[in-house]
Order: structure tokens, then C-alpha cells, then sequence
């Protein structure tokens, strides 16, 4: 029997973006790798995406001249991806909206004048790690 090793810590990549349609669709791409790195499957992976970039779109219309940028950390853990987006707004991005299509949760918070969106993904317990 082979044992499967779990990794405890998890692994993050962090993007600054300002807001371009074009960039959000990078972060909806890096998102993809993380989740197919995670073994998830091809119609999970492309729902993520497709919330990751509907996600930054609607945090880029919260941005201002004086804070025009968007800070996203994707982060794989041992059993789900997060994808954490923060911006110096007035409000969290995409404040109001409840769910999402593609993530399993999406909670919003203010931490002082940040506004905060996380987007969690379950992956499946079966899935194979790469």
C-alpha cells in the first residue's frame, strides 16, 4: 500500500491588477492552473474561471483613481481552492451578490477601508493529486 502525503501548507500565488478586462482574464487563467494542478475536473475547472473573471470585473468597478488597484491571492489548499480578491473600496467587491456560479462559497467582509471577497471551490476528496 502507498501512502499519499497531503500538503499541509498551502500554496499562493498573489496578483496586483488594476482595472482591464484583460488582466482579469489572466487571473481567471491562473486560477484554472491552480485547480487543474488540484486535479479537479475540466467543467468544474471552467466554472471556476468563469466566476474568477466575473468576480474582478465587478471588484474593478469599485477601484478609484486613488486606489486603482485590485489584489487577488489564489491559494490551493489540502482540500479546497480560495480565491481571495481586496481592493481599498468603500464597499467589498461584489457586495450583494450571494452566490455565484462556479465556487461553492463566497463570503464578503470589510476589514477597515478593505473590501474583501473570498471565493471557495471544494475539490473532490477522489480527485488525484499532481
Amino acid at each position: 500500500m502507498n501512502a499519499v502525503t497531503v500538503d499541509t501548507e498551502p500554496k499562493t500565488i498573489k496578483l496586483q491588477v488594476d482595472a482591464d478586462p484583460r488582466f482579469a482574464a489572466a487571473v481567471g487563467g491562473v486560477a484554472r492552473y491552480v485547480a487543474d494542478s488540484a486535479g479537479m475536473e475540466n467543467d468544474a475547472i471552467a466554472q471556476l474561471q468563469a466566476a474568477v473573471v466575473t468576480a474582478c470585473n465587478d471588484a474593478f468597478q469599485l477601484l478609484t483613481p486613488d486606489h486603482p488597484h485590485l489584489t487577488v491571492e489564489i491559494s490551493k489548499l489540502s482540500d479546497r481552492l480560495e480565491v481571495v480578491l481586496s481592493c481599498e473600496c468603500g464597499s467589498s467587491p461584489g457586495q450583494g451578490k450571494t452566490s455565484l456560479g462556479g465556487v461553492d462559497r463566497v463570503q464578503h467582509e470589510k476589514q477597515g477601508n478593505i473590501g474583501i471577497i473570498r471565493l471557495t471551490k471544494f475539490i473532490n476528496q477522489g480527485a488525484p493529486s499532481r
